[in-house]
């Protein structure tokens, strides 16, 4: 390479930086650690470490679609914040920050010591595509949506010294356009698995919680199955861990999810994904499943009531069938993550003892229960800001962060909030503890070690929520 062609290389960096969810109570841990003995300060400092790895055990699969994106002149590196140090001992030409709901102080914080420093900012990613006149100062440039097509136009602009102000997508990017992705960027020793694939985009549901059928559409977008194929084949040659399907709901298309996954039955593979309950009604697509390699799966149940889920838009799942469904998912030999949420617009304070019957009955193998959490950009944001139910100014998003369930950020309907709480933790208190994680652990179908490991994971975690919240209600008392 000539000195004139070195000096027009330029240099772009991914970067990565997480949401405040999950691991509140590690930096709770952190800053509790000084004001402990030596063996609670060792043993929270050990769990801080576990929570990080083990909660965010994979890469960013929207820089690695980035990255994979290359042009001539143009070199590009992820910096995953989790794990790396910001490498500022070098010159670049771009930063790109993917500013996630939950991540947008940090995100902006960091974009202003990066141009301080002379380094061109673009920002992009879930806030920036549904909120971008709130980013605009914080950043050289933004990529409005998903940036698939229009990332090589950005580094094209950015050889030529051209570079725009804004790029915003005109329509969803088309799946079924061959763009592999490449792992080049990545320090795969630093992920639980670096096996991460998408199938599908868009959400055919308008659950009022979530904003993936906001940001990415209703309409399904597939990916050729002969193309994952290849990315399958192609990182099992660098990384033989278990693979991670991140679409939102991976039998959402049963025809296409049942060609795909039995046809992926010969790799061989282990693999974990999101899907709906309904699966356990549809014994060929769960025998597929089955036979290529599916350990376990979180399933999104919400509520046992109807009520509660058609409060917030979600009709795809009736409370009659849910049993059933998870029953015959597990005897496939399935681990099932049930996620619910207690404080839906329907729940009262009968309902958890039903959830509890409801876990103990099917045997979920590790459940998760939420406190609802309206993030901006949902519907369900803007009713409670409407009804006035909201805990914060709805203009102050960084106070509604995607977390454990720390703190509540809204009114519930039909509890109280001085009945809510208590409610809340006494539930959490029965359902997380270490009898339970071994019990559960015991009477998984696989993967047990992880059961183990998620459930007593839940029993500390689910600690620090309610030490959190019982704080709260008293700040909120004394308020009052």
């Amino acid at each position: 390479m000539t000195a004139g062609a070195a000096q027009q290389q330029k240099s772009v960096l991914l970067v990565f930086i997480q949401a405040d969810s999950g691991v509140d109570g590690a930096s709770l841990l952190d800053s509790a650690s000084a004001r402990r003995g030596f063996f609670s300060s060792f043993k929270e400092q050990a769990f801080s470490q576990v929570i990080r790895r083990a909660q965010f055990a994979i890469p960013p699969l929207a820089l690695m679609i980035l990255s994979s994106v290359k042009v001539p002149g143009v070199t590009q590196s992820i910096c995953d914040l989790r794990f790396d140090t910001l490498p500022l001992d070098r010159h670049w030409d771009l930063a790109g920050i993917s500013v996630q709901t939950g991540a947008v102080k940090p995100a902006f914080d960091l974009a202003r010591i990066l141009r301080s420093r002379g380094i061109k900012v673009v920002l992009g990613g879930p806030y920036v595509t549904i909120f971008p006149e709130r980013c605009r100062d914080h950043a050289d440039l933004l990529v409005i949506g998903e940036a698939d097509e229009i990332w090589k136009e950005v580094q094209e602009d950015l050889s030529r010294g051209t570079l725009k102000r804004e790029y915003r997508v005109g329509s969803f990017p088309d799946l079924s356009i061959d763009r592999p992705v490449s792992k080049s960027a990545l320090q795969i020793g630093s992920y639980f698995t670096t096996n991460v694939v998408q199938t599908t985009r868009g959400c055919p549901y308008s659950c009022d919680f979530c904003n993936v059928h906001v940001m990415n559409g209703h309409r399904l977008r597939h990916r050729s199955i002969d193309a994952i194929k290849r990315e399958v084949e192609e990182f099992l040659q660098q990384d033989k861990r278990i693979f991670f399907f991140l679409d939102d709901t991976v039998n959402a298309d049963e025809a296409y999810a049942l060609k795909l996954f039995t046809e992926l039955i010969p790799y061989q593979i282990s693999w974990v994904g999101q899907a709906t309950t309904a699966l356990g009604e549809k014994p060929k697509l769960l025998e597929a499943f089955a036979r290529s390699g599916c350990g376990a799966l979180l399933v999104g149940i919400e509520s046992l009531e109807d009520g509660s889920n058609h409060a917030h838009q979600k009709f795809h799942n009736p409370a009659a069938r849910q049993a059933e469904c998870i029953k015959r998912i597990r005897q496939a030999g399935i681990c099932v993550y049930g996620s619910f949420i207690y404080g839906l617009d329907g729940d009262t304070l009968s309902l958890p003892e039903r959830l509890e019957e409801f876990i103990e009955d099917t045997g979920i193998d590790v459940p998760g229960i939420n406190l609802l959490r309206p993030i901006p950009g949902t519907g369900v944001f803007s009713r409670l800001a409407r009804e006035g139910r909201l805990l914060h100014s709805p203009e102050d998003h960084d106070a509604f962060r995607f977390s454990w369930g720390q703190e509540m950020l809204y009114l519930p309907k039909q509890i109280p909030l001085e009945e809510f709480i208590p409610s809340y933790t006494a539930l959490t208190r029965r359902v997380f503890t270490a009898s339970n994680a071994l019990k559960r652990a015991v009477s998984a179908p696989r993967l047990r070690s992880a059961v183990l490991m998620f459930n007593l994971l839940y029993v500390h975690m689910y600690g620090l929520s309610r030490k959190d919240l019982h704080r709260q209600l008293r700040e909120l008392s004394n308020d009052g």
